[in-house]
């Protein structure tokens, strides 16, 4: 049996377990084929906080950032859809493992730089819908460590700023994780690159206490290799925005170079503050081969 396999019905939501910190995500990206645009959205749901998390931001060189983020919204009683008066979103599996769809509106806020994120600028208030859809482009894989699976996919559709629409069509990634989620004990990197020859990079460096752990593949065409050996290391400037990182799987090293930020703010229940830098970037091998995808760093709170 592949242990890498994924089951179609874990697209489904899952019982929640009782540790405080137990959470259900559902995370996918998207930019476009020159890199002038990208974005992603989250959904967190914390049931035994009583609180859903959603994300979003889009995000392009030389563009303002339009974020998103809401730490305080219902949680669902089952499905993936949240409707309040500010936001209304719906996350669709229009068929497991194969087309997922999120469509909805919400209250956002347009920031000149993604530092303002950081530094607690209000930024302008914007309207933002979005209509969008991920087709599967490769082997769906399952975490061999923990309860996650990671899809790279083919993006279509539209991301509507105060009644402007903009095409989002280009490579991208989608993940669903269950499990205890601590965004304060521990950072990681997390990358996913889509070369223009078609090849798929995805790697997760997991930075905790007896780690590092990783996990990961590079695949093509079908065929998937799951990294055994990985490491990441990086760059890091201003406002704690890394400008530069080099990602290994297995024998293939990657140069990732962060083109546009989208960061957030993680507040744990106790009022600690954790860096959540997000970036859309270009990827490139030794051997001349190139691409585009999102690179993340959990930073938390030191000790």
């Amino acid at each position: 049996m592949n242990e890498h396999a994924v089951d179609a019905s874990d697209e489904s939501r899952h019982v929640a377990e009782a540790e405080q910190l137990w959470q259900e995500s559902w995370y996918a990206d998207v930019v476009t084929p020159d890199g002038a645009l990208a974005g992603y959205i989250r959904l967190g749901l914390y049931p035994n906080l009583g609180t859903a998390w959603w994300h979003l931001a889009l995000v392009g060189p030389g563009r303002p950032v339009v974020v998103c983020q809401r730490d305080d919204l219902p949680v669902p009683t089952d499905g993936m859809a949240v409707v309040t008066d500010e936001v209304s979103i719906a996350l669709t599996v229009d068929k497991e493992l194969d087309s997922f769809t999120v469509r909805g509106a919400m209250a956002g806020v347009r920031h000149a730089v993604a530092a303002d994120i950081y530094d607690g600028k209000p930024g302008e208030p914007v309207r933002v819908e979005v209509d969008l859809n991920w087709a599967t482009d490769g082997v769906p894989f399952h975490y061999r460590m923990t309860t996650r699976y990671e899809i790279p996919c083919v993006v279509t559709g539209t991301v509507t700023v105060d009644g402007e629409p903009l095409r989002l069509d280009g490579p991208g990634q989608r993940d669903h994780s269950w499990g205890v989620r601590d965004w304060w004990s521990f950072g990681w990197c997390w990358s996913a690159g889509h070369l223009e020859d078609g090849t798929h990079t995805h790697l997760t460096e997991v930075r905790a206490d007896g780690g590092p752990f990783y996990a990961g593949y590079v695949q093509r065409d079908g065929e998937l290799s799951p990294v055994a050996e990985g490491e990441v290391s990086e760059n890091v400037g201003d406002h704690g925005f890394p400008h530069q990182a080099t990602v290994r799987h297995n024998d293939l090293a990657v140069e990732v170079d962060p083109i546009a930020y989208g960061p957030i703010l993680l507040i744990s229940p106790d009022g600690r503050v954790g860096h959540f830098p997000r970036a859309a970037a270009r990827f490139r091998t030794a051997d001349g081969r190139a691409g585009l995808g999102w690179i993340e760093w959990n930073q938390p709170p030191s000790s």
